[in-house]
């Protein structure tokens, strides 16, 4: 797909510089012997039997103390260089994941681990971070095993084996499934993050921005400076997805380097995401496609996928991990099926997105197959009324394109390739274009004049900024102060 938006090289060099220097911080002597002790009275009165770093993820650093009587616990810091807002990630995971511990069985029926303690930053062992510590789930390894293909090469992007059989695969499917729809069933009024008020005890209430997946990626590999994240709670569906149209334009203005390849590419990108705010703004275009405008707002989690989804040795969930970028969200989003059936991303699919859309849409109908038998049994056990089926509307958001609006809103590195290809000419008509690449030239007219007046601001400033190659990043006290230990 042409026009996708690329990391910045720079920041992203610097930022795995960091994540990789930091185990050297982490595991010096007199920072590990104060994090194991602080982890071993934190667990009394179970006796520590041996400690060691544990499985890292994009996100965190993960350390695994075991104990005698066969437990274990888990401490997970933020890595930085990776990790933009440490506290409030980790706050939200917190609180997320005793909402879910709150929930179950009755409502939420999805097991996660049990936390014992966490802190932020001043109150972590040797003061290396925030942190969470949790138990240990023993598992033989996450859902994404049994589904990708096994025969890939090393470096290649894991994809769904094209040999499984449909049997197999709902099975899987199905598991999936049931997390998914639990996730729909609670929903609150605003959008943002949860958080449990200490008034009463016992209500969950939106007290937060949400932070997403996005939010932290365009802040680490997009060069937004960190004051340009809004810290707004939303009351509509149209404001939240307002604010994100506006984070896709503030992402290309300030991303330094390789956010453009010409000054042509430019224009477009700065075309695509101006008509984009307009499919949001205007009442004649949104009305096709915002649904249930003040709610109300299921959770969602930006990060779920299989490979989070930790199994036992016959292939049942062990455990759910990674909420940190959970929080209420509009409907469209829940309604829209997983982009994960595939495994990979449609902008990273290697035959291209035609190819991914076949394949998906054969896989889509084995996932909805799944669910539409589990919200069967959960309407028959009476866990789930007929108006929260959401299978329907899954089939509805794949069919109308509603999907694409609600994946690019999301993905700001994909947004180009998904909007030119998949929404444009669903709001703006048929184009006469022989390359899809060159449409734009026929929407400039659609742009009003204070719009064309800052694209050609825009324009010359990107332009001239891929004369040079600098660093121009803003990760973060959390971030800058394990730099200055690190000397990098």
């Amino acid at each position: 797909m042409k026009p996708r938006m690329h990391f910045d090289d720079v920041a992203w060099e610097k930022s795995s510089d960091i994540v990789d220097n930091w185990k050297y911080v982490l595991y010096a002597q007199d920072a590990w012997s104060k994090i194991g002790n602080f982890l071993s009275r934190q667990n009394k009165p179970r006796k520590d039997n041996d400690f060691f770093p544990f499985k890292k993820d994009a996100f965190n650093t993960n350390l695994l103390m075991t104990f005698t009587d066969d437990s274990g616990a888990i401490m997970r810091f933020p890595s930085p260089g990776a990790v933009m807002f440490p506290e409030v990630k980790v706050r939200n995971e917190v609180a997320i994941m005793k909402f879910i511990l709150d929930q179950t069985p009755s409502k939420i029926p999805i097991p996660v681990p049990s936390i014992s303690c966490w802190g932020q930053q001043h109150e972590s062992p040797a003061n290396m971070g925030p942190f969470i510590i949790v138990d240990y789930i023993d598992h033989c390894g996450n859902m994404r095993d049994p589904l990708e293909f096994p025969d890939g090469k090393p470096g290649e992007r894991p994809v769904l084996n094209p040999d499984i059989s449909a049997l197999r695969l709902e099975s899987l499917y199905s598991k999936l499934a049931q997390i998914i729809l639990s996730l729909s069933t609670p929903t609150f009024d605003r959008i943002g993050s949860i958080k449990l008020d200490h008034d009463d005890g016992s209500t969950w209430k939106v007290s937060h921005r949400p932070l997403s997946y996005s939010m932290n990626e365009i802040v680490q590999l997009g060069t937004l400076p960190q004051s340009k994240v809004p810290n707004i709670i939303h009351h509509t569906a149209s404001s939240y997805f307002e604010t994100l149209a506006e984070l896709h334009l503030a992402h290309l203005i300030h991303q330094r380097n390789d956010a453009i390849e010409s000054e042509e590419d430019c224009r477009r990108k700065f075309i695509a995401r101006y008509l984009f705010r307009k499919i949001i703004q205007d009442p004649r275009l949104n009305s096709q496609w915002i649904f249930h405008e003040e709610g109300p707002f299921p959770l969602w989690c930006d990060d779920f996928r299989p490979e989070n989804v930790l199994i036992n040795k016959d292939e049942d969930i062990a455990a759910v991990i990674d909420w940190e970028f959970t929080y209420t969200a509009p409907v469209g989003f829940m309604h829209a099926p997983p982009w994960w059936l595939l495994i990979e991303k449609p902008e990273f699919w290697p035959r291209g997105l035609d190819d991914w859309c076949l394949e998906y849409d054969k896989r889509l109908q084995n996932f909805l197959n799944t669910l539409v038998c589990y919200e069967e049994e959960a309407i028959r056990t009476g866990r789930l009324v007929e108006s929260q089926r959401i299978s329907g509307h899954m089939r509805d958001s794949w069919n109308s394109g509603d999907f694409w609006i609600m994946y690019a809103a999301r993905q700001n590195f994909a947004f180009d390739a998904i909007y030119w290809q998949k929404i444009d000419q669903r709001f703006f008509g048929a184009s006469g274009c022989l390359e899809v690449w060159d449409v734009w030239r026929e929407r400039l007219d659609l742009l009003s004049s204070e719009e064309k007046k800052d694209m050609e601001k825009y324009v010359d400033m990107k332009v001239k900024e891929m004369e040079t190659r600098i660093l121009a990043w803003e990760p973060g006290q959390y971030t800058l102060e394990h730099m200055a230990k690190m000397n990098v």
